[in-house]
């Protein structure tokens, strides 16, 4: 008589057909914009303390990139563009792709305060903007302790992290007017699918379209010409939509 097996060992046989890429991945989640009102605050005390890091931390906001890109600027990131207009150039990143964003006269302030800590700090000039304890991870531990012992002292929640200050910026330029394909190009990402998770469409958004779209239709709005004057392209486009926009917003 063939001897009848335990549950246990019957759960064990099944275990050994199931390989670790059969189990579907758990989504990931992504940290959230900060609301209003953590905003205010870390910009606020991020421009009183007005040190390296929080300097740090307000480039990150004004130009959405990641805080491994930040680490990794050079000296000379500022670039001049055209007369009056700049843009930093950001290096190659975690998706591998190197970009231009345009930035204003503040972010320019915020890239020569930079420049002038690094000129007081006695390690040896190594051609980057930001001084490195070490290691590029030792100065991305260092910055994050930085974000965290300000909220700390703000009495925010200690689990916000530099990363949402990338979204704050996603989430702002899409509300200012700028387009889904130039906000890809911002933020660096070749997946629509990505740009999507860093869009935070609240329920203020949400009434804002639908009355705006109530009120003014686009069928009953006669369609502006089209241009005669072709897009340009790389940097000089990203430019062109971003003036398109304020042109735009300023006009509706």
């Amino acid at each position: 008589m063939r001897p009848q097996r335990s549950g246990l060992d019957q759960r064990s046989e099944l275990a050994r057909l199931i390989r670790r890429e059969d189990i579907p991945r758990t989504p990931q989640r992504l940290p959230r914009p900060l609301t209003a009102e953590q905003h205010q605050l870390l910009q606020r005390e991020f421009l009183r303390r007005n040190d390296l890091g929080g300097n740090a931390m307000l480039l990150i906001r004004y130009t959405g990139m990641r805080i491994g890109e930040c680490a990794d600027l050079s000296c000379d990131c500022l670039r001049s563009t055209a007369p009056n207009q700049w843009a930093i150039h950001v290096p190659l990143g975690k998706l591998k792709t190197e970009r231009m964003v345009p930035v204003d006269a503040s972010t320019c302030k915020v890239v020569q305060r930079l420049r002038f800590f690094r000129s007081l700090d006695p390690r040896p000039a190594d051609g980057r903007l930001l001084a490195r304890p070490g290691s590029k991870e030792a100065l991305v531990r260092r910055l994050r302790d930085y974000s965290h012992q300000v909220c700390y002292s703000l009495n925010l929640s200690t689990r916000i992290v530099p990363h949402q200050l990338r979204h704050t910026f996603a989430t702002e330029m899409l509300r200012a007017g700028v387009s889904f394909p130039v906000l890809m190009k911002l933020l660096g990402h070749t997946d629509p699918e990505m740009t999507m998770r860093y869009v935070d469409v609240a329920l203020t958004d949400l009434q804002r379209e639908f009355h705006q779209a109530r009120a003014h239709p686009k069928y009953l709005v006669p369609q502006p010409k089209a241009s005669s004057i072709p897009l340009r392209a790389g940097l000089d486009g990203v430019i062109d939509s971003l003036l398109a926009s304020s042109r735009k917003l300023r006009t509706t």
